[in-house]
């Protein structure tokens, strides 16, 4: 059978984990729909889903529609768990865009469909909740065309429209309106289509047109458009029969070398790590030896984890391949996880026995692996988590190291010096969902100070440093010469090298570009510099010596060491020499309020230093759009509903960085500080020494 690894995704309560429960009762996977609202859905598995009702964590189940096995991972659809998403999308050959009858197209739709998009990943939409009173579906599908896909195109109409009976019914071939209009929309994208259109529009058959259409929306370049009910199972057939007819297969040859990517860590009740993997080619067998690790080298963008918190990465937290034996298989049949001997290409399994793997490790061969990278804005917030016992700290930092293995991006920060763990955030409601993770999975209860914004800096000019071996008051057996200049926006931090690679062991080489981008996490104002390239200038070392007798002597050799203490020092000092400037984060906004509140709102959004365009007026409510500080969301999103008696609404999404205005917010260091020479020489003599006490 073919495999269609599908995504369903959706702005918080559209009812996407509705449909799927609704699809996997059309494929009699299940004998009775579940209620998000009951806590009784396949996917929402987590005691914390069914309270809340929202999906927090993604899932993975299957079900077969005629030859095809459809692996559907149902993922979060509030904008606090986007990282949930981001994960998912590397793995995806298709998706499903769910967007509410009611409320029509929302922020989170616009973010993950502009997404969606640019990665070319093909998109059906299905337009949800056509029963509900207050269904637009034709205001929708207009939306749909203005705001998210120009291309979009309806395969069906809907009838009562907003009452229990409301039903879709497809288009089909008889409908020369639709014929007409899909063939003239294909038209725009091949040549001969459209040609043979222009000649004789009778002359291009149906069956063409179909054809056409499934290729063009495998492509990206079209997006066809459902209507129905997840709830009635209005609609939903239709949907299950264009999965399989528009959406690709999974590709891949499963005698080719193995290659796949990890997308979700879970843990079993003994502590073992489960690896949830997509696998892209070969074929993976119980007892296998499969290497593993992020895709890392000198001279590239890529080389160190997201997080090193539980310490298994070393004191710097660089990241390492490594290789395991597989001992366990499953893969998803029917709704559920089976224990498998093997897994081919094209499949998504779960491999036991990686004891150290992590979210986005390629196994097998990375060469072979889609690129993968990061696809939403990053965290804006970040807060420090305190135990309420102080006997609890210890437990505390072992529960969040594997949080952290499940979501890498709450970027656990540690103080050695205050002794305070600090996580990133998305917002709000992921607070209250930490909290309420640490109490019921690990029994520790915790408060949080108030959270904060994370700001980055960005390097303004070019500066360069360089200390040589052997000279001045370098106390290192190392010449390292850096050299730091700004990088376009998005670029992220390139490490070059402007020295032969033979000139000195390689080892050293990845010792320098670990510890600088370890180093680049807090810069001179404390926070972490993003956007730029380091070039290695200068390389040295003394070569390994030994005495008479053949003993290995330290003092007179240079190890990875050296290069690793040094390194700070010269990049702060390169850092310093070009200027950094400390950027803030900015949402754009997008809010719809009565008119007689308008007047009241403009001083308010004054006040938290927002940018508004000007206002369209849409009958009696005004909408405006614009950019506010992402500190300031929070505090615009509590005064609105006082501020519009309950009516506003307000849409936010991170946009991009801006210069901090006035005083410069300074982050404190959480480690050494190569920015105070003599007590970073201090620190690390003590380091040196506790360690040889200790051997």
């Amino acid at each position: 059978m073919r495999t269609l690894n599908l995504g369903i995704l959706a702005h918080v309560d559209a009812g996407k984990t509705s449909l799927t429960e609704r699809l996997l009762f059309a494929a009699g996977v299940i004998d009775e729909v579940g209620s998000v609202d009951d806590g009784s859905t396949r996917t929402d598995t987590l005691a914390l889903e069914r309270r809340r009702g929202i999906t927090i964590k993604s899932a993975v189940v299957s079900f077969e529609v005629d030859d095809v096995t459809v692996n559907l991972i149902d993922t979060p659809g509030h904008p606090d768990f986007i990282a949930e998403v981001e994960r998912v999308l590397s793995v995806l050959d298709g998706a499903v865009l769910v967007i509410s009858a009611v409320e029509g197209v929302q922020a989170q739709t616009r973010v993950l469909m502009r997404t969606l998009r640019r990665l070319r990943i093909p998109v059906l939409i299905f337009v949800n909740k056509t029963d509900r009173r207050g269904a637009r579906c034709d205001e929708v599908l207009r939306s749909v065309r203005g705001k998210l896909a120009p291309t979009a195109f309806p395969m069906g109409r809907v009838e009562q429209s907003g009452t229990r009976g409301a039903r879709s019914v497809p288009f089909t071939a008889a409908d020369p309106d639709f014929v007409a209009g899909l063939a003239g929309l294909l038209a725009e994208h091949d040549d001969a289509l459209l040609a043979d259109y222009v000649a004789d529009e009778s002359a291009v058959s149906y069956g063409r047109v179909r054809a056409e259409l499934a290729a063009q929306t495998a492509r990206g370049q079209v997006h066809p458009v459902f209507f129905g009910s997840a709830i009635t199972g209005a609609g939903v057939a239709a949907l299950a029969a264009g999965l399989t007819e528009l959406l690709p297969a999974a590709a891949g040859d499963a005698h080719g070398p193995v290659s796949g990517r990890v997308f979700k860590i879970e843990r079993g009740p003994t502590g073992e790590r489960t690896a949830y993997v997509r696998l892209f080619s070969g074929t993976v067998r119980t007892r296998d030896r499969l290497p593993f690790g992020p895709d890392s080298a000198v001279g590239s963008e890529k080389g160190h984890r997201d997080n090193g918190a539980d310490g298994a990465d070393g004191p710097d937290g660089a990241g390492s391949a490594g290789e395991a034996k597989v001992t366990g298989i499953s893969v998803f049949e029917r709704g559920a996880a089976v224990p498998a001997a093997s897994v081919s290409a094209g499949r998504i399994a779960l491999l036991k026995g990686l004891a150290d793997i992590r979210i986005g490790d390629t196994v097998g061969d990375p060469g072979a692996a889609p690129p993968d990278g990061r696809h939403f804005s990053p965290p804006t917030l970040e807060t420090v988590v305190v135990p309420t016992r102080a006997a609890d700290r210890g437990t505390l930092h072992g529960a969040l190291a594997q949080l952290a293995e499940q979501d890498p991006l709450i970027n656990l920060r540690l103080d050695g010096v205050r002794q305070e763990i600090s996580v990133s955030l998305y917002g709000e409601v992921q607070k209250e969902v930490v909290q309420a993770t640490l109490a019921d999975e690990f029994g520790v209860d915790v408060t949080f100070r108030e959270t904060t914004t994370i700001c980055v800096e960005r390097v303004v000019g070019s500066g360069e440093a360089v200390e040589f071996n052997k000279k001045d008051a370098n106390p290192f057996l190392a010449t390292v010469g850096l050299r730091v200049e700004p990088a376009p926006p998005g670029s992220g931090v390139a490490f070059r090298l402007g020295v032969e690679l033979g000139s000195m062991p390689y080892s050293f080489f990845k010792a320098v570009e670990e510890t600088v981008r370890e180093t680049l996490r807090q810069g001179v104002h404390g926070w972490e510099v993003i956007d730029c390239v380091v070039t290695m200038t200068h390389s040295g070392y003394s070569p390994r010596q030994s005495h008479a007798h053949a003993v290995f002597d330290k003092s007179m050799s240079s190890t990875s060491g050296d290069f690793r203490d040094l390194t700070p020092l010269v990049l702060m000092d390169a850092l310093r020499g070009a200027g950094t400037r400390v950027h803030e984060p900015m949402h754009v906004f997008r809010l719809d309020v009565p008119a007689d509140t308008f007047g009241a709102l403009l001083a308010v959004l004054s006040r938290l230093r927002a940018v508004p365009r000007a206002p369209e007026p849409q009958g009696d409510s005004y909408v405006l759009e614009g950019v506010v500080p992402a500190a300031r969301v929070h505090e615009l999103e509590q005064s609105l509903p006082t501020l519009t008696h309950g009516e506003g609404v307000l849409e936010s999404a991170f946009d991009h960085y801006e210069p901090v205005v006035g005083a410069v917010p300074e982050r404190p260091r959480t480690d050494l500080d190569p920015l105070n020479r003599k007590d970073y020489l201090l620190q690390v003599r003590r380091r040196v020494s506790a360690g040889q006490e200790e051997a």
